[in-house]
């Protein structure tokens, strides 16, 4: 079961390796990343975990793209948990003539990128890390954050899944570039910060542990340390009576992995081609015989460190599986949704598709005016909504706004009723001045009403932006542009006839002023209300002794001669100079007998006698009166008629004027031409949909 687990981590690291590997794929595999400077011997530690030579050598930077490399133990589970220790001392036992000689059956190694084909020669490995690495990053130093996948199967291993980063590097060489320091460190953070990633730091044991690269970097990422591992090297090289027993006990820089001593073969052990084999039994006995290890000797070794590793990874395996299933299965609704946003790929005749798209569109159309969307928002109005809001808030307070007489003073009413009386003053309250002034009032409807169409096709072209900025009309942009420019035109063809419909109402109330309208104000209620106001009844005086009404407590003539004279500019009517009396300033005698000819313009300056005092407030009664019936009509019959003109034609007819514009269109192919990004989109999200269901069968067996 153990062997299984991992074996099943390393399926998904293989079937998440086409998106980008270790450091982009969208779920986090648990897995041992191993960092270190380029001195610290990461090579090394993982060529004597594996047994083998296989890693390219060299000064400078070597490893410059991440390794994943997947062991898998080819014999039964037992010996891979039981006897760990001897499964790689058993690589002793093997012909110990020299690396060329150990090529047999039992281990070969397998790339990813080369499906099929089985290395058992390890210096073929060897050459072909090399290959994929010049090909991605280049013959000259250049690095590159695209991993390499390699499995190795061993008899002599333990099932493991390691990987190997490059080393940090200060200077830059060949076509490295002159920031190469943040480029490494940016890559190795990249792996090592997921929570999943096991970190392996490797560190020369002859160094000062405050300055090692890889524990820098991992007590970022794990400021506790737990989840680092740390392996001290070069221990044999350290000066005599020293030791790294301090270090062992956490007395320096603890970790709750602990660290553990390994010895390396040197360069000359290398050049003498001394077998990883033989490396592996000096370093047994190397702790075994060292004064300051021989009692920890079976915590020491390379050996130990791979069991350790192994029972590391198979622990994190277990706690983050049932995660990491949740997180394929949550990827896999994502990808599978937006495949399904982004449509299938357009296998339909170019008249079939651009139907399918007006066919959409409309249904959109209508939809967002009825307030039948699938996304309602709960955070603003939208489509249908916001017309409403027009009509019954923008329009209807605007025209209530309106006040007749703010244009409109009293000598200009004045001026009009002695102008439609001609040549023969009236004796009453004119319906000519009546209808002059309230005319000109009903006029002053038509600028709202047509800013009210005005700001509804402004709410239209919203509603088109609403609907094209969804997904499934972007992958046409061509077709996209078409049906805004087409909608556009159409909605300003049919605001002309709604503008003049609208005029039409307005007019139609100038035309005919219905002085029998039931609700408008009577002649006589408008005169009876005037003198009220003019000579209002004087309250009756109570005697406080008596409680009786005093004699001359309420005197109708002299109540109304006094607010007669307190009326300001008022002429008595006992003036009986002239029908104008009142409506000139002048009034010199010698300039009235001389009797002058009247000036070329004539305005009304003088102040109002009573009659023409209660004439105007009469035809101002009135005239508030009809403009309020007028007013009412106007807030409701104008949004219907833009309703019936604009909105509801629009809707009825947009189907059929998309049609025969588009499909008269020469180059309708062009129009059904998809955007590259949702070509692009489309076929990444295949892959990551094919991937994660491939994932997910793997995940579904444990």
């Amino acid at each position: 079961m153990d062997e299984h687990l991992i074996t099943t981590i390393n399926k998904l690291q293989d079937a998440l390796a086409p998106l980008g590997g270790g450091s982009s794929s969208p779920i986090d595999l648990p897995q041992i990343t191993v960092v270190g400077s380029q001195s610290s011997g990461k090579s090394s530690v993982l060529e004597n975990i594996v047994g083998r030579e296989f890693l390219p050598r060299g000064t400078g930077i070597v490893t410059r793209r991440p390794l994943i490399l997947q062991l898998f133990n080819r014999r039964p589970a037992r010996s891979a948990s039981t006897n760990a220790h001897s499964d790689l001392l058993d690589l002793q036992t093997h012909d110990d003539k020299g690396q060329k000689t150990e090529n047999n059956a039992d281990e070969w190694g397998e790339f990813l990128h080369l499906p099929g084909k089985k290395f058992y020669n390890f210096d073929e490995i060897r050459q072909e890390i090399i290959k994929a690495t010049d090909t991605t990053a280049g013959k000259n130093a250049g690095i590159s954050p695209v991993p390499i996948n390699l499995r190795i199967y061993s008899p002599h291993v333990l099932t493991l899944t390691l990987v190997d980063l490059p080393g940090l590097t200060k200077v830059p060489v060949g076509d490295q570039p002159v920031d190469i320091e943040r480029q490494i460190r940016d890559m190795i953070m990249k792996f090592i910060s997921k929570p999943n990633a096991i970190i392996l730091a490797v560190n020369a044991a002859n160094q000062d542990l405050a300055n090692s690269d890889g524990l820098k970097l991992a007590r970022e990422v794990d400021p506790e340390g737990i989840r680092t591992i740390g392996v001290l090297t070069k221990v044999d090289l350290m000066d005599q009576g020293t030791d790294v027993i301090d270090i062992l006990a956490g007395r320096v820089i603890p970790l709750r992995g602990g660290y553990v001593p390994v010895i390396n073969r040197g360069q000359k052990d290398i050049e003498n081609h001394k077998t990883i084999r033989a490396a592996l039994a000096d370093e047994a006995k190397f702790f075994e015989n060292h004064p300051s290890y021989s009692t920890k000797a079976q915590y020491c070794g390379t050996p130990y460190l791979a069991k350790k590793l192994n029972v590391i990874l198979l622990s994190h395996i277990r706690a983050t599986l049932p995660d990491i299933r949740a997180k394929i299965d949550t990827a896999l609704k994502k990808y599978q949704n937006e495949l399904v946003s982004l449509g299938p790929e357009t296998i339909d005749s170019p008249s079939s598709t651009v139907l399918s798209v007006i066919t959409d569109f409309c249904n959109d159309y209508n939809g967002v005016l009825d307030g039948h969307t699938k996304d309602i928002s709960s955070n603003e109005l939208s489509g249908g909504a916001r017309i409403s809001f027009v009509f019954h808030e923008v329009f209807k307070n605007g025209v209530y706004a309106l006040d007749p007489f703010d244009r409109i003073k009293d000598a200009d009413i004045r001026t009009i009723m002695y102008n439609s009386s001609g040549s023969s003053p009236s004796l009453f309250v004119g319906t000519a001045a009546f209808e002059v002034l309230v005319k000109q009032q009903i006029k002053r409807f038509e600028d709202p009403s047509l800013r009210c169409i005005t700001l509804v096709y402004d709410e239209l072209i919203r509603i088109l932006s609403q609907i094209l900025a969804q997904s499934s009309f972007a992958r046409y942009p061509s077709l996209k542009d078409r049906i805004a420019s087409v909608f556009t035109e159409y909605i300003k063809e049919i605001m002309l006839p709604t503008n003049t419909f609208v005029a039409d109402i307005i007019h139609s109330e100038e035309c005919y002023i219905n002085t029998a309208h039931p609700d408008l104000l009577k002649g006589s209620e408008a005169v009876s209300l005037v003198n009220e106001k003019l000579h209002p009844s004087q309250a009756v005086q109570v005697d406080p002794k008596t409680g009786k009404p005093l004699k001359n407590s309420s005197s109708s003539s002299n109540s109304s001669s006094a607010t007669t004279s307190a009326n300001a500019g008022v002429v008595p009517d006992d003036d009986k100079s002239g029908f104008f009396s009142g409506f000139f300033s002048s009034r010199n005698k010698k300039k009235l007998a001389a009797m002058e000819a009247p000036p070329a313009v004539l305005k009304a300056s003088g102040g109002m006698s009573e009659k023409e005092v209660v004439e105007t407030e009469v035809i101002k009664l009135l005239i508030s009166s009809y403009f309020n019936i007028v007013k009412r009509t106007v807030a409701d019959v104008v949004p219907k008629a833009i309703m019936l003109k604009l909105i509801q034609t629009s809707r009825a007819d947009i189907q059929k004027v998309l049609l025969e514009k588009l499909y008269a269109d020469k180059n309708m192919e062009s129009l059904v031409r998809e955007n590259e990004f949702t070509v692009a989109r489309r076929k990444e999200c295949k892959k990551m949909v094919d991937v994660l269901q491939n994932a997910s069968s793997i995940v579904s067996t444990v």
